[in-house]
């Protein structure tokens, strides 16, 4: 399996991660980097191709969540630079994300006056492409590789998603919560045990005090600015972590009667609240059950904002968006209030290196908003986590669900991702990446190997155990669920040969003189049946010739009577010879074969086709039912089946 990187390798922002899953590419999440306003802030899509041609390199696209760190770059990627494949999300993400593509659209476009970036248009057919995923809902990307979404918290809409084609299987977290909120659950997944776990970091090193302590600070720390005159800025995105904080003041303010002015600076605010109202079965029980009364998100003490009441005197409350004061209102604002002591700056969430948000944090008293402007920051700042992501306890709590055989560490700080491999090697005992942007991993996995197994191996396997649980005294009515098999096994390549596990009589390996073997992986699954072998290491090209000569076959009865009157034979009619008849006029088609007909002293009628391949009519008497036997060499496997088919349509 192949993973790589386009953006939020050892990175926090511009999430998009590639991975090659049993020969199919998924792109999970197609993020913008906050930090940047030029092209860094897009993944580097060159790395894929530079002719264009992106529909065809990837099968499909996966969305996480609605947030622009996820999901920012996907009209540029879809209408931009060309992709017109599937795009896989969850409802309320396909619903929410095309409003914060519009509303970074505004701001960057009508506000700054950049070019070249996507328009409304772009939005509108970029999410015609999109297919909803619903939760535990298995989904279909083609013939092979198919999607399962699970719940992840953070946000209303996110989505852990799980992708398996042919033997090999990944889950890619996305930004995922392990603790209960006030309106969203916590995230959880089955033991899928994939073979990669790609999962955030965000929070790799940190766990996290009681929530309620931190609320309970929370609220002191607005309370005392508001007393002494000051006004409060609480940077924070339009949908979740400003839900979560607004139901808190709400409730702190009903029972504290307080009369500040509390705002919400979103004109999003009352789409966010139709679409928590839409999808409120994506919410905590809490919220369902209070909802059926009132609606928890129409809140009484917090009011829209106008811009005109910046400068107004007197204390209060601001809610604003967006959360990392790289842009539009919260920023505005802050240039207006950091000068003065008496206000106060809560960031509750984390800020991606490079935004206003994360120089102010870093304890920077000048900032450098843009190349004209200058702010002096004597503001209070507070950095308050209400971040919706896992902690490193979280982290190795859904490592311990999923049960993962590897591990990879995407959107974190490298020095958080370090620390954190360690802890995932030393305590699970399996490999743990974390690469680069750019950086190609080649993982591994186990295979397991599906062989047809040969009567003859199964039939003295099953009396073996039989004998060995009546020598134990075991109960023996108890069903025999796991089968040790001790055999040859024939790797075939997916088409000309099948795999095969024979018996050792089956199969003379003394006549074979350069021949190992090798106990490494000698654990299979052959389907449900535990099996315990020495697979044979060739060192030369004898074993093939001999395992090419190897003659495999069936037997098919059928009914006379009824192929008789399907067929429209007269009674004098030697039914197995019309038969055999009406099977090589079928293979005649195919010009590239030669059909042959025999008939043995002892009546028996053969067809042949190939070099091996032979279809016998036994002779049958008025009692016994006709017979019709397939032999074939293994080298003409693929022969063998077309043939197969050719007789199962002509018996019915």
């Amino acid at each position: 399996m192949k993973v790589v990187p386009l953006g939020a390798g050892q990175d926090v922002g511009r999430s998009c991660v590639l991975v090659t899953v049993g020969g199919k590419t998924i792109m999970f999440d197609c993020g913008m980097h906050m930090g940047y306003n030029d092209e860094r802030r897009f993944p580097d899509f060159n790395y894929i191709t530079t002719t264009g041609d992106f529909t065809s390199r990837i099968d499909a696209v996966v969305i996480t969540h609605f947030h622009l760190d996820h999901c920012g770059a996907l009209p540029h990627f879809t209408e931009q630079r060309g992709y017109h494949g599937p795009i896989y999300m969850t409802p309320p993400t396909k619903a929410i994300c095309p409003i914060l593509l519009e509303d970074y659209r505004k701001i960057t476009v009508e506000r700054k006056g950049e070019t070249g970036f996507f328009t409304s248009q772009h939005i509108k057919d970029c999410m015609k492409k999109v297919v909803p995923l619903h939760l535990h809902e298995t989904v279909w990307v083609d013939d092979e590789l198919e999607l399962r979404a699970y719940y992840a918290g953070h946000v209303l809409g996110a989505a852990m998603v799980y992708a398996r084609c042919g033997n090999e299987s990944v889950v890619y977290t996305g930004d995922y919560n392990m603790t209960p909120d006030r309106h969203l659950g916590a995230a959880w997944i089955e033991k899928v045990r994939p073979d990669v776990l790609i999962t955030e970091t965000t929070y790799g090193t940190t766990i996290r005090d009681s929530k309620r302590a931190r609320e309970r600070d929370f609220l002191e720390k607005v309370h005392n600015c508001v007393l002494r005159g000051g006004k409060v800025l609480i940077p924070c995105f339009a949908l979740g972590r400003a839900q979560e904080l607004c139901i808190l003041i709400e409730t702190y303010w009903e029972r504290m009667g307080l009369t500040v002015p509390v705002y919400f600076s979103a004109g999003l605010t009352e789409k966010a609240n139709r679409y928590y109202k839409l999808f409120i079965n994506w919410t905590n029980q809490k919220i369902k059950e209070s909802f059926v009364d009132r609606n928890p998100f129409d809140f009484k003490y917090i009011k829209p904002w106008n811009r005109d009441y910046v400068d107004l005197p007197g204390p209060m409350v601001l809610f604003a968006t967006p959360g990392m004061l790289h842009i539009g209102t919260s920023l505005e604002v802050f240039k207006k209030w950091a000068p003065d002591e008496r206000n106060m700056l809560i960031m509750p969430g984390y800020c991606v290196a490079g935004t206003v948000g994360a120089k102010v944090l870093s304890g920077m008293k000048v900032v450098d908003v843009d190349q004209y402007t200058k702010v002096n920051v004597n503001i209070d700042v507070q950095n308050l986590s209400f971040s919706a992501h896992a902690d490193a306890k979280g982290i190795m709590e859904l490592i311990r669900q999923a049960s993962p055989r590897n591990v990879v560490l995407v959107h974190g700080e490298k020095s958080r991702m370090s620390y954190l491999k360690s802890k995932v090697m030393g305590e699970f005992g399996c490999p743990c990446y974390d690469p680069a942007n750019g950086e190609l991993l080649d993982i591994e996995t186990n295979r397991d190997i599906k062989a047809l197994m040969s009567d003859q191996l199964f039939q003295e396997s099953w009396a073996k155990e039989q004998q060995r649980r009546q020598a134990e005294s075991s109960d023996s009515a108890e069903p025999i669920s796991q089968l040790p098999v001790r055999g040859v096994l024939l790797l075939g390549d997916d088409g000309k040969r099948l795999t095969r596990l024979l018996d050792p009589s089956e199969f003379d390996l003394d006549q074979v003189s350069e021949v190992t073997h090798s106990a490494k992986d000698n654990e299979m699954s052959i389907d449900s049946t535990d099996v315990k072998s020495e697979p044979v290491t060739v060192k030369n090209d004898a074993v093939e010739q001999a395992a090419d000569t190897i003659v495999f076959s069936t037997r098919k009865v059928f009914d006379k009577s009824a192929v008789r009157k399907r067929m429209g034979l007269k009674d004098t009619d030697d039914v197995s010879e019309a038969v055999l008849k009406a099977i090589g006029e079928l293979l005649a088609l195919d010009p590239a074969q030669t059909v042959r007909n025999s008939k043995s002293a002892d009546g028996s009628c053969t067809l042949s086709v190939g070099n091996s391949v032979k279809i016998t009519a036994q002779p049958a008497n008025d009692d016994s039912l006709p017979l019709l036997s397939l032999d074939w060499a293994w080298n003409e496997e693929e022969l063998a089946t077309n043939t197969l088919a050719i007789v199962n349509r002509v018996l019915g």
